[in-house]
This record gives C-alpha cells, sequence and structure tokens, in this order.
C-alpha cells in the first residue's frame, strides 16, 4: 500500500494516500476515530489496522469525493446532515471515473471494484464529544466549503482539525460552498478555541495557530477585490478568483458570493 503517515502527537496520526490527499487517526485508550478516509483507491481500514487495534469508527468532515470514498472499506460513517445530499453528486460514477484515470495515470490499481462498491451507511454527525478514552474528539460545525463542513477539536493534544474549512489554499468556490464573508465567519470562530496546532487535508506538515490567523487577517476586502480571475476546470462558468495572501497561502473563491 502506498500510504504514509507521522505520528504528530501521542495517538495522532496523520496519514497520506496514494493520491495525496490526508487523513487524521486519533487513538485512544479504548477506541479510535478516523477523520476522513480519502481516495479510497487503496485499502483504508486494511492500513488504519495496521496503526492500531482498537475499534475505528470514520467520521467525515465533509461529502466530496476525495475525503469520502475512502469510505467504502469501512462498515459506516458519520456526517453532517447537511452534507449528506451531496454524496451521490461526488461518489457517483463521474467522479469516481475522474479517480480511477487519476489512479492509472500515477500507475495505481485500486483495490476492490472501485467502480461498483457502494459507500456503507451514513449516520448525522453530531456535536457530542467522542470519548475514545484519554483523548477527545469534539466536532465542530463549520459551514463553508460544503453546507455542513465539519472540523474537529482535541482538547489533550491542543489540537484542530480543519477539514476543508482551511487549507494553506482554500477553495469556496464549489456551487455549493456558503457566500465568502459567512464562510469566513464561521472559521473565524475556530480561533475562539486554545489549540495551537492545526491539521489538515491537503498538507501533510502540521501548522501552528499563527498561519489560521494570519490566513484570515490577510482577507481583507481589498485583497478580495484585488483578486484576479483564476479558471478551475469543470468551473469555468463560476466567477472563480484567486486571493494570494503572504506566507503563499490562496483563497480561491467565488466572486459572486464575495459581497463586494
Amino acid at each position: 500500500m502506498s500510504f504514509k503517515s507521522s505520528e504528530i502527537f501521542p495517538g495522532v496520526f496523520h496519514i497520506e494516500d496514494a493520491l495525496g490527499v490526508c487523513m487524521t487517526l486519533l487513538v485512544g485508550e479504548d477506541r479510535a476515530l478516523l477523520v476522513d478516509a480519502g481516495y479510497g483507491v487503496e485499502d483504508v481500514r486494511g492500513f488504519v489496522e495496521t496503526l492500531t487495534e482498537r475499534p475505528v469508527t470514520l467520521l467525515l468532515t465533509h461529502a466530496h469525493h476525495d475525503h469520502a470514498l475512502g469510505a467504502r472499506w469501512f462498515s459506516g460513517a458519520l456526517l453532517s446532515a447537511g452534507d449528506i445530499p451531496l454524496i451521490p453528486r461526488y461518489t457517483g460514477r463521474q467522479q469516481r471515473e475522474r479517480v480511477l484515470s487519476q489512479a492509472r495515470f500515477r500507475g495505481l490499481q485500486p483495490a476492490g471494484d472501485f467502480m461498483a462498491d457502494s459507500l456503507p451507511p451514513l449516520f448525522p454527525l453530531g456535536r457530542e464529544p467522542v470519548d475514545l478514552g484519554g483523548l477527545t474528539a469534539v466536532p465542530l460545525p463549520c459551514p463553508g466549503h460544503t453546507p455542513g463542513s465539519a472540523a474537529v477539536y482535541v482538547p489533550e493534544r491542543r489540537l484542530l482539525l480543519t477539514g476543508d474549512a482551511w487549507n494553506p489554499c482554500t477553495w469556496l468556490f464549489f456551487p455549493e460552498a456558503l457566500p465568502v464573508g459567512e464562510a469566513l465567519g464561521n472559521l473565524r470562530r475556530l480561533l475562539e478555541l486554545p489549540f495551537d496546532t492545526v491539521l489538515c487535508p491537503h498538507s501533510f506538515t502540521p501548522h501552528p495557530r499563527a498561519k489560521l490567523r494570519q490566513f484570515l487577517d490577510g482577507l481583507t476586502e481589498d485583497a478580495l477585490r484585488a483578486a484576479p480571475p483564476v479558471d478551475i476546470p469543470p468551473y469555468e462558468k463560476i466567477d472563480t478568483r484567486r486571493a494570494v495572501l503572504p506566507d503563499g497561502q490562496e483563497l480561491i473563491f467565488d466572486g459572486g458570493k464575495a459581497g463586494l
């Protein structure tokens, strides 16, 4: 298998799959929680079982294919009710064909029947903390990237898992994305939490709290107004714009939802 992992803190494994998206495994004394499941071209559950023998629950931060298709290796998954209606669009045949093409371009042969395997039952994600035994995962609604996007806070490690609510390159242009101001307001509320480290799905490297604050502080009205257009296939009909921020960060957003 082509996964790589790094134990960021005791019981916290950041994992990258063969197509370059990350997920995070939280291992407590009693059970484990996998946050996101990647593209699913290889046996995610099988790899996770090399890291822990504890029973694993899967939590999906949102419904996009690069986070949810790996759920096909599990018997069930938690997902915000706001994103459950998006699952057919992002894990259906068209998206799977695109992923299959990417995998084959990289010389990968997906395990199992990638085109036919169905996703397991999805259960609405609540806000109740998940006690893993000495480690707690607190689901936090953070709508923006999608209507049901969620983050996860781990107080014992002063750790925030942002899902795609924030990456060093954050995307807010999908048709289902919230207006820019509303999405950024939801993200700013996460700064009320006492965390020091951020893990996100499109970076294998941990980031300090200051980097998220820098991202938000840089997104002034002037920065949004100055953002030039950029084409993102297959979303050319959307007024996508790219705001370039300090330290190489970016926000790619729908100019029609920026309120400018």
